[in-house]
This record gives C-alpha cells, sequence and structure tokens, in this order.
C-alpha cells in the first residue's frame, strides 16, 4: 500500500502519521514537504535568493527527520520529495502522479479544531482523487466510527476499508442516521398513522442496513462494538455521536463529482470535517 505523507514540519502533520500508522499494516510511505511561498507578493522574485536556499535546506530537514521517524518506526521509506510554491497545488501535483492508496494530513484549526479556515487539509480532502486521512491531534487509536447509508458508496468505502486497513481489536462502532421528511404542506390532509408508519419502516430499514454491514465485518473476522440508528440532521447526529463516545476516527465517504468546482465537498462530510474532535479519513473509492 502506498501512502503519501505531507508535512511542514509541524508536530500535528507528524501526529497525524503517528495516528495513521496504528489503522494500517504493509506500507510504503513517500514524503513530502513543500516551501511555501506563496504569500509572497508576485512582483517579489526569490529564486537563488538566500532566501530560497534557507527554504530549501528547511525543507531537506523536515524530510531527513521524517524519513528517520518511519525507519524508527519500521516503516518502508519511498520517495523524498521537496517542492516549492503553493501547498496544495504542489501536493495534488504529485498525487497524481504517485497514484497513491491515501493521503496523510495533520490540520490546524481555529477554536479547539472547530472551524477550518481554507486551510489545506480541507482543499485537499475535497480536490483530491485519492482518500485521506486528516488528523486532529493524538488519538488513542481504538474507537472508529463507520458513517453508512443504503448507497452503493457506503459499501464501496466499508470494502475498501476492510481490504486496506487494521481493525484488528478496534472498538467499531456502525451508525446510520434516517431523516423524517417535515409533512406541514400537507398537514390536514395526512393521517398522522400513515407519518407513524412512515418513520417506522425507516428506522426497520436503518437497522436492517446495519445487520448487512455487521455480517460483512463478521465474515472478515471483526466483530461489531455497537450499532447505532438515528433520527435527524445526518451531520448533526454524527458530530453528536462521535462527541459523546469518544470516537478516535471517523470514517466516511465521498463521491467523485466530475461537473463540481475543485474545493467543494458534499456538505455532510464538510461539516462533519469542521466540527467533530477526532481524526477523520475520506474513502475516495
Amino acid at each position: 500500500m502506498k501512502v503519501l505523507f505531507c508535512t511542514d514540519g509541524s508536530k500535528i502533520s507528524f501526529d497525524a502519521l503517528a495516528d495513521f500508522l496504528h489503522w494500517v499494516n504493509d506500507v510504503t510511505v513517500d514524503i513530502i514537504s513543500v516551501a511555501d511561498w506563496s504569500f509572497l507578493p508576485d512582483a517579489v522574485t526569490v529564486e537563488g535568493t538566500d532566501f530560497a536556499v534557507k527554504c530549501a535546506n528547511s525543507a531537506d530537514s523536515i524530510l531527513d527527520y521524517a524519513e528517520n521517524f518511519l525507519i524508527e518506526n519500521n516503516i518502508s521509506v519511498g520517495e523524498k520529495i521537496k517542492m516549492c510554491g503553493v501547498p496544495v497545488d504542489s501536493i495534488l501535483e504529485k498525487e497524481v502522479c504517485g497514484e497513491y492508496d491515501f493521503i496523510v494530513l495533520g490540520s490546524n484549526g481555529k477554536r479547539g479544531f472547530k472551524k477550518w479556515l481554507g486551510s489545506v487539509s480541507q482543499e485537499i480532502a475535497s480536490a483530491s482523487a485519492s482518500s485521506i486521512f486528516i488528523s486532529k491531534g493524538l488519538a488513542n487509536y481504538d474507537r472508529v466510527l463507520f458513517t453508512l447509508d443504503a448507497s452503493e458508496l457506503s459499501e464501496k468505502v466499508v470494502l475498501e476499508c476492510l481490504n486496506k486497513l487494521n481493525f484488528s481489536g478496534k472498538s467499531i462502532t456502525l451508525l446510520t442516521v434516517y431523516e423524517i421528511p417535515e409533512y406541514i404542506f400537507l398537514e390536514g390532509s395526512v393521517d398522522s398513522n400513515w407519518v407513524i408508519d412512515v418513520e417506522r419502516k425507516q428506522k426497520q430499514e436503518s437497522l436492517a442496513l446495519l445487520d448487512k454491514y455487521e455480517k460483512m465485518f463478521n465474515d472478515y473476522g471483526l466483530k461489531i462494538y455497537t450499532k447505532a440508528a438515528l433520527k435527524g440532521n445526518p451531520h448533526q447526529m454524527i458530530v453528536k455521536y462521535a462527541h459523546n463516545n469518544d470516537i478516535d476516527l471517523v470514517i466516511t465517504g465521498i463521491r467523485n463529482k466530475k461537473y463540481y468546482s475543485r474545493f467543494f465537498i458534499s456538505s455532510v462530510s464538510k461539516r462533519v470535517l469542521e466540527n467533530v474532535n477526532s481524526d477523520v479519513l475520506i474513502i475516495r473509492p
């Protein structure tokens, strides 16, 4: 399995790598460090200057440190990549050439990681064709939450994870959220028992869905710690559940949106990313 580790030398980036390594076996890690000159005015030229030399030397030091970190953890080291320019563009450029299974990043946020302000991590998560592991800080590497629905995407996400990640000894929770439509526009013309019956059927279908996925995990020799079918707004219920149950890793899927803008994530994925305190793994099958 091939992984691209993105680091600016910060502690949060190395925490992300340490977190990720607890979920995988048998990986080769390429390391990329980008000297970011994007904050400088367009009229300023840095090539050949002392500033450029210092940036290059700094990137070399970061790459060497990351290589030693991986070697100390008995992880195979692939390519060491030094680039200059806009971090997002540089990482995506390298990703296209590398065909990676996962990209690993840390996320510095504001006010306890509650909001991201156009961070590199969020933009990579939106634009990358690879699956993305984003860490908010060192976790306990134990409690993992799969967010599921009845779509084909969920099944692909689960199979991708079961075939590539290590969940042995982990506490696995399966969560699905069903929404009840508003019938206000039909008020007075709809039998309330009919509405109750619709809700009952949705809950039954959600429970059956969880049973289906539990069997899938069981077939891989994994036991499910707990299952939950909740009613409400999907992203709100996912965030609330992750917070209340001290989840270490939230796993969600994202579709390839060929005709959408570059920096777009589905509203559920985006809001989960913005608001959970746990690490997030976005699977793009």
